[in-house]
């Protein structure tokens, strides 16, 4: 999308849509003379009401140049945290994709107060409403005008934030649609594709997969348990992006869950609902997007991307609820029940990323149904045994708009996966689901600083707005940016 910048008075600009942003309050916020008087008038006729994502357009607006002229309702200071200014810039953003306009012009000033933080969530927003899924329909829908250009009225250094803003919206779509397409298309082999082709484009990056053959040499037993049932093959991603002047400089590490499908196994699941099972593999899907807009963005860091893509299917070849298997870490597991099958493929990908000499080590799956429980779809589940960098994950996630909530990790619970017959057991019962799979994780994590954003209840909506979401890019891309 093309960026301008312009100097020119609200009331001058000759464009498709002028957008401007409104407060709630005793009083308008001064943007232009007669676009005050107007903005008064709609307000004390009750035609527009300002509170927080409320929108009105109005076509060839008095005393204007613009075509069009957008209202956003701000709401009241006191309300407006990062998460609910982005879902009102959202909200503008897919106003904007339905109008038949090839520009639109924004007014930063009324819109964000001229802070960077909230010009790069209006360009998110607007970037991401920008997606539409269209990949397996025969029948494409109608076709509108592309927004293809924004004109900024501010300053330079908004210019920035906003392209930063939306090219964190296409690394959160590229993450909505790989969650999106079907399981017969996206398979571990397509994702390693797919991870091949991105770092053909980018030089900052690199890309090594590991076949079944290499993960069996290699001694990933657990990760490989999981595959057998199935006729789709597994891959272990590693995309490395190498942006910090000292190339010796110690990485951080993503490392995604990348279950394409789940049928949970022997221990399979009920069938209402089953066809979400492809979106399990949305923590792939996020290493996938936040690799993209790194490496777009030049980020001058290390930072290494971690998948372990397999499909858990039930057939004659399939791992059983009893077997024992021997983990990358030497570490023995019985297998209790083949639906808890992330930790399995986890704890392989976690011992793995021992040997980068990490500075600190995130993973992302969509792992218990237990947090959707505890925590619905707004906040992301974290679990750390490193207080500092827990700290940080939650602080950044309230900063962007993508918020996660701490739950604990502590000993009362690393016993409910005691086993009789193996060093630890899969899954520790009914109680504390999302706790004691973050527990069977730490096991492997012990020698870097570790935490884990369990997204199962906010990788994706349900129901008829059914699709990917793109959490936790945004959160997940500031951290890797905080440092750097």
């Amino acid at each position: 999308m093309e960026l301008r910048l312009e100097r020119t008075s609200v009331l001058d600009c000759a464009t498709d849509c002028l957008v401007v942003g409104i407060t709630q309050g005793d009083s308008v916020e001064p943007t232009g003379t007669e676009l005050d008087t107007l903005i008064a008038e709609l307000i004390e006729s009750k035609d527009f009401k300002p509170t927080l994502g409320a929108i009105l357009v109005l076509r060839h607006p008095r005393d204007l140049s613009a075509e069009r002229l957008i209202l956003l309702g701000l709401g009241t200071a006191d309300k407006r945290t990062a998460f609910a200014e982005q879902e009102a810039f959202i909200g503008l953003g897919k106003q904007l994709k339905s109008l038949p306009i090839r520009e639109a012009t924004l007014d930063l000033a009324s819109l964000t107060g001229g802070q960077a933080s909230s010009v790069e969530r209006l360009g998110y927003g607007i970037e991401w409403a920008q997606y539409q899924y269209t990949a397996t329909k025969a029948k494409k829908d109608e076709e509108t005008t592309e927004l293809g250009a924004l004109i900024l009225l501010g300053d330079a250094s908004h210019q920035v934030a906003l392209q930063t803003g939306l090219t964190l919206g296409r690394g959160a779509n590229l993450t909505r649609h790989l969650g999106n397409l079907p399981p017969n298309t996206c398979t571990p082999r397509y994702l390693a594709d797919q991870a091949m082709a991105m770092a053909e484009r980018f030089p900052t990056l690199d890309c090594e997969v590991f076949d079944e053959d290499a993960m069996t040499e290699i001694g990933m037993h657990c990760l490989l348990s999981v595959s057998k049932g199935s006729d789709e093959p597994a891959r272990f991603i590693i995309l490395r992006h190498q942006g910090a002047k000292d190339p010796n400089q110690a990485p951080k590490v993503l490392v995604g869950k990348g279950v394409t499908f789940d049928t949970g196994g022997i221990s399979l699941k009920p069938g209402g609902g089953m066809d979400e099972m492809k979106f399990d593999m949305c923590g792939a899907a996020t290493v996938m997007g936040c690799m993209q807009v790194i490496s777009e963005l030049k980020l001058e860091a290390n930072v290494i991307g971690v998948i372990a893509a397999v499909e858990n299917m039930p057939s004659g070849r399939a791992t059983k609820p009893g077997d024992v298997v021997q983990t990358l870490a030497g570490k023995t597991v019985e297998i209790l029940n083949t639906d808890a099958e992330g930790r399995l493929i986890l704890c392989d990908a976690l011992t793995y990323v021992e040997r980068f000499n990490p500075e600190a080590v995130v993973d992302i799956a969509t792992l218990t149904g237990a947090c959707l429980v505890a925590l619905g779809k707004h906040n992301t589940g974290l679990l750390s045994t490193d207080d500092a960098l827990a700290d940080t994950l939650l602080q950044i996630g309230r900063e962007v708009g993508d918020p996660c909530w701490r739950l604990p990790i502590e000993e009362p619970y690393q016993k409910l996966l005691d086993s009789n017959f193996a060093d630890i057991a899969n899954i520790g019962g009914r109680d504390a689901g999302t706790i004691t799979a973050a527990c069977f994780l730490s096991r492997f994590t012990e020698n870097y600083p570790w935490a884990h954003l369990d997204i199962a209840g906010t990788a994706w909506f349900s129901g008829a707005a059914k699709g990917a979401t793109g959490r936790p890019v945004p959160l997940l891309v500031n951290w890797l940016k905080s440092s750097a």
